[in-house]
Order: C-alpha cells, then structure tokens, then sequence
C-alpha cells in the first residue's frame, strides 16, 4: 500500500513541478538558458571533457544548447541521446555535428535519424563519454534527480552501479524545479551535481 501512496505521489509531483517550467515565458527561458551555461562553463566536469552528451529540450526543459558554440570551439565531441530501437527503453548516444541528419521521434524530440544512428562510427557507448548534461523533473539539494518516469537514462547508465569507467553526471534544470528532498530508488543513478540557472548543486 505503501509504494502505492508513494507512486501517486511521485506522479503528482512530476505533473507540479512539468508545470512550474511550462509557465514559463520564452523569454525567461532564454535568460534561464544563458545563465545555466555560464554556470556549466565553471565546472571542472565540463572543462576536461572531450566528449559530451546534450539533449534537445522539449515541454519547458531548460536548454542546454548555448553551450554548443563553445563546445564547439574547444574541440569537443558533442552526442545526443537517441531511443535504441527495438530496446526497452534505452538510448544510444549519437554524434551530432552540423550535418547529422535529424527526424522527430515518438515523443516529437528532434534527433539524428536512425540510418545515420544505427551506423557503429557515429555513436558511443555511454561509458566512454565524458560528461553527460540530463534533463530531468524535480532535484533537491543533495542533486538527487527525479526523471521523466520513463528510465531512459537510469536503464541506459545502469552500468554506472558497477566498477569500470564511468562520464560524470550532470542534471541540468530551471531552479523553479527544485523540492526539499526527492525519495531516492535503489535504481537512481547518482549525478555528481545539478545545474540550474541560479547555481549548482552537489551531491
């Protein structure tokens, strides 16, 4: 009974905190999307990476895409998540470049297109990336994350609970969509920080 509450809770809340993002206006977006990347360009996570995964923002997600640029100037390699095909929820991550070809996917997200992603040379595994910047719904001061409720991500750096190479984590987010404390799963995987327009916080 117990989880059940919980569940419902959980649900409540991502609905609450979907809808804090969504009011707001595409200017405040804009102004919350620059002042996260300055504070991305401060992290040592983001500065010693060769290899970083973004994503395309949608429903009110806050946008890390300003940081392409810069990235772009470094040198380093730039991936999306793609949705594995014919997998359970999980992602690939893919390069994108200025002539990675791109289609909607299910849930109307622009990525590299399948042909292209399908082809070993264009992706990675996700433990040889460096820094990965995920989205989510809901942290808390501890930078524990709360997902869209689909596990993409925890499914797909589940390899993170077990010895081997492992990127850093870092949760990207508005700062309206912090809570006080957010139940952790055993399945959680840890971010080392999150990021929002207004600071960072550590785990």
């Amino acid at each position: 009974m117990e989880s059940l509450h919980h569940d419902s809770d959980k649900r409540a809340l991502r609905r609450f905190l979907r809808h804090q993002r969504q009011a707001l206006s595409q200017h405040e977006q804009r102004l919350a999307a620059n002042h996260l990347c300055q504070h991305l360009k401060t992290l040592p996570e983001i500065h010693r990476a060769r290899r970083v995964s973004l994503y395309l923002p949608i429903n009110g997600e806050i946008d890390p895409m300003p940081l392409l640029p810069w990235l772009r100037k470094r040198k380093v390699e730039v991936y999306l998540p793609v949705l594995r095909p014919f997998s359970m929820n999980t992602l690939w991550f893919v390069t994108y470049r200025p002539d990675t070809p791109m289609v909607k996917n299910r849930f109307g997200i622009w990525e590299p297109d399948l042909r292209f992603s399908a082809q070993r040379q264009n992706r990675l595994p996700a433990w040889a990336l460096d820094t990965l910047i995920v989205p989510l719904v809901g942290f808390d001061a501890n930078a524990n994350r709360m997902g869209m409720g689909g596990g993409f991500y925890d499914r797909s750096l589940a390899f993170m609970h077990h010895p081997g190479p492992k990127p850093s984590l870092i949760g990207v987010a508005h700062a309206c969509q912090q809570v006080v404390s957010l139940p952790v799963e055993p399945w959680d995987v840890p971010l080392q920080a999150v990021v929002s327009d207004q600071g960072c916080v550590r785990r």
